[in-house]
Parts: structure tokens; C-alpha cells; sequence
């Protein structure tokens, strides 16, 4: 396969960037290995994720989960200005307990079905308090800084996930989607483990394959087999490093036949699937 690029490297729990550039950007689609949060200061720009499309605004809070597919188009003739984290799967991990879940702000956005976070009331928000602190934290030169954004990072953290369970922040329902669309890549993954083609999804949704076909690369910029082969190989993947047998992860990710999968892991991940292997 090989159409989805993976961009940026995480050797850390996380790292924080504050960048601000005015180059006219169009990223093709692409994935993370990781969880990635940008909080978008200032500029023109929109962002593409798994279908959706969202213009965002001053202190918006964009989550792209760890393999969500996406990319943005940033008009050159502003500056664009954000803040990006880069958050490992195993951090969130570790800030698990009986009590809190830092990972709640995206469980949560899953529901909702929406990757934006807005901020309704900025001037009476303790999450844009803590965001301007973080901002501010870049140009901090003093003893222990980057330790010290570490820590504003967390406090952040809390206080994205309070703002979310306690419905001070607005999770962005955009109208730039077409819910058909939406809903195909809904059942795609709802089946993905099934025997799953074009004629069975269109079958699903009484339209013209056709139609549908067209549909829905004019939509999410990707093919629907090629969305069907990525989503079942990141399964795959998962199930391979976990410790389930190669074969036997193959079929279970939805695979009829091992060399195909053999063929198209090593297209999309650069290496064979044993070196996956725990």
C-alpha cells in the first residue's frame, strides 16, 4: 500500500513545540504512532481528520489520536502559530487510576464524534489560563525550564480533562462532512474484522457502488479499499506486538490471505511483520 506516510518521531514520553511559520502548507493524509494535541493560536487553517473538516479559531484544542488519518491546509499569507504535543500511548498509560484518566479528554471526543475542543468563555477559563501560562512558558530561560513546561504540560492536562467532564469546554460539531461518508467509515470499522467489500458496503447503504466510490475519495482523500487495508493492518500490527502469532493476527485483523498481508505490511510499515515480534 504505502499511500500513508508516517510523520514525526516520539523517543520520549512527550515533547512539546511552539512554532510559528507563514509557508503555505497542504500535508498529504498521515499518520502518528503516537497522540498528538495542538492548540492552535493564531492563523488561517484547516484541519482534516477521518472524514471531518474543521476550521479552527483562536485557542482551539485539536486531539488526533494515535493512527487517526489526517492533514491540514494552512494559507501562507498569515502567520500560523500552535502549540504541539506529542504524547505517547504509555504515558497515558501511566496517568490511569481509580480516580483519573488524563486519556478521558479523548475517550471523550470519541463519543462526541468531534476532534475539536473550543473554549467557550475565555476570559473566565482556567484551561486558557493554564494554555497561556504554557505559552508563555517558551520564552522562560530560567533554572529548570523545560522541566518546569513539563509541569505546565500536566497541569494542562488536568485541567483539559476537568474542562471535558464538566462541560466547559464544546466539542466542535463541524458541518464541513458529508454524513453518508461518515457513516461508511463508521461501519467500516464497526466490521473491519469481517468480510468487508465494496459491494457489501454499498449494499449496506443502498447506493451505487460507484456512487459511493466517488463519494467518498471526494470526501477523505483516500481510496475505500486502501482505508479498509490500512485500518486492518494497524490492527494487525497491534495484535502482533501484543504477542498474538503472526498468522493468527493476520486473519483476525480481517485478512483472507497471508502473503497479500505479508505483501502490504511491509509496503506501509517499511519492515516485515516478525520484527514486531515481543
Amino acid at each position: 500500500m504505502g499511500m500513508y506516510s508516517k510523520r514525526g518521531y516520539l523517543n520520549s514520553d512527550f515533547r512539546i513545540f511552539h512554532l510559528t511559520d507563514q509557508i503555505a502548507k497542504e500535508y498529504e493524509f498521515h499518520y502518528h504512532e503516537f497522540h498528538k494535541i495542538t492548540i492552535f493560536i493564531r492563523g488561517n487553517v484547516q484541519y482534516f481528520i477521518e472524514g471531518k473538516t474543521y476550521e479552527l479559531e483562536p485557542y482551539d484544542i485539536v486531539l488526533v489520536e494515535k493512527n487517526d488519518l489526517h492533514r491540514i491546509q494552512v494559507d501562507g499569507s498569515v502567520p500560523y502559530e500552535r502549540i504541539i504535543v506529542y504524547i505517547s500511548p504509555g504515558f497515558m498509560e501511566d496517568y490511569q487510576r481509580e480516580d483519573y484518566d488524563l486519556s478521558f479528554c479523548f475517550q471523550k471526543a470519541r463519543e462526541e464524534h468531534s476532534h475539536v475542543l473550543r473554549i467557550p468563555s475565555l476570559e473566565k477559563s482556567s484551561l486558557f489560563k493554564i494554555t497561556n501560562r504554557l505559552e508563555r512558558s517558551f520564552d522562560d530561560t530560567e533554572y529548570a525550564s523545560s522541566l518546569y513546561r513539563q509541569v505546565l504540560f500536566l497541569e494542562f492536562m488536568i485541567q483539559l480533562n476537568r474542562a471535558a467532564l464538566k462541560k466547559r469546554i464544546e466539542f466542535l460539531e463541524t458541518g464541513l462532512y458529508n454524513s453518508k461518508v461518515i457513516d461508511i467509515l463508521h461501519y467500516i470499522n464497526a466490521h473491519l474484522t469481517e468480510d468487508l467489500d465494496i459491494n457489501t458496503i454499498a449494499a449496506a447503504f443502498f447506493i451505487s457502488k460507484y456512487h459511493m466510490m466517488r463519494l467518498f475519495k471526494a470526501e477523505t482523500g483516500y481510496t475505500i479499499g486502501s482505508y479498509i487495508t490500512y485500518r486492518r493492518l494497524l490492527l494487525a500490527r497491534e495484535l502482533i506486538a501484543s504477542g498474538t502469532p503472526i498468522t493468527e493476527a493476520c486473519f483476525a485483523a480481517g485478512f483472507r490471505d497471508y502473503s497479500t498481508f505479508s505483501r502490504s505490511y511491509k509496503a506501509e510499515f517499511k519492515e516485515a511483520p516478525r520484527s514486531l515480534k515481543p
